[in-house]
C-alpha cells in the first residue's frame, strides 16, 4: 500500500466531502415530501466516509499501475471526472436548491462513476470492485433526487 497517494485521493475525497458541511440541507430539504425509502439522515455520513475510503484505495491501486499497465491515465482521468461532479452536487441541489439541474449533474456523475469503475476493472478488477457499492449509492441517490423533483412541483419551479 502507497500511503502517500491514498492520502492524495483521499484528501481529493476530503475536498468533495467538505460541501456537505458547507451546504447543509437545512430546513428546505426537511420540508420537501420524500420517499418512503429515503435513508435515514445517520446513513449519509457512514456511506459517504466509507465510499470515499474506497475510492481512495481504488484509485491507488490503479496509480500504482502507471507505466505497467495501459489505460491507466484514462482510469484516472475518469476518477477526476467522478469527484469533480461528486464535489458539484451539494451546492447545486442543496445550496442553489436546484432540482433539476441536481438531477442532471447526478446523472453525469452515474456515468463518470460507471466509466471510472469499467476503466479500473480492466486494470485491476479489484479496483473496479471497491467502485461496486458507489455506482450503487449514486444510482439511489439519483432516484431519490428524481422521486424528491417530482414529488415537489412547486420547489422545483421555485428553486
Amino acid at each position: 500500500m502507497d500511503f502517500s497517494l491514498f492520502f492524495t485521493y483521499l484528501a481529493a475525497c476530503g475536498a468533495a466531502a467538505a460541501t456537505g458541511a458547507m451546504f447543509q440541507p437545512g430546513d428546505w430539504y426537511k420540508a420537501l415530501d420524500k420517499p418512503w425509502w429515503t435513508p435515514k439522515d445517520w446513513m449519509f455520513p457512514v456511506a459517504w466516509t466509507t465510499l470515499y475510503i474506497c475510492m481512495s484505495l481504488a484509485a491507488m491501486r490503479i496509480a500504482m499501475q502507471a507505466g505497467a499497465e495501459p489505460g491507466v491515465g484514462q482510469a484516472l482521468g475518469f476518477w477526476a471526472l467522478q469527484i469533480a461532479l461528486n464535489t458539484l452536487w451539494t451546492p447545486v441541489f442543496f445550496g442553489l436548491k436546484r432540482m433539476k439541474a441536481g438531477l442532471v449533474v447526478l446523472s453525469l456523475l452515474w456515468l463518470a462513476v460507471a466509466a471510472t469503475l469499467v476503466a479500473f476493472w480492466r486494470i485491476d478488477p479489484v479496483a473496479g470492485m471497491l467502485f461496486a457499492p458507489y455506482l450503487l449509492w449514486v444510482s439511489i441517490a439519483g432516484a431519490l433526487n428524481a422521486s424528491v423533483l417530482r414529488r415537489n412541483p412547486a420547489a422545483a419551479r421555485a428553486g
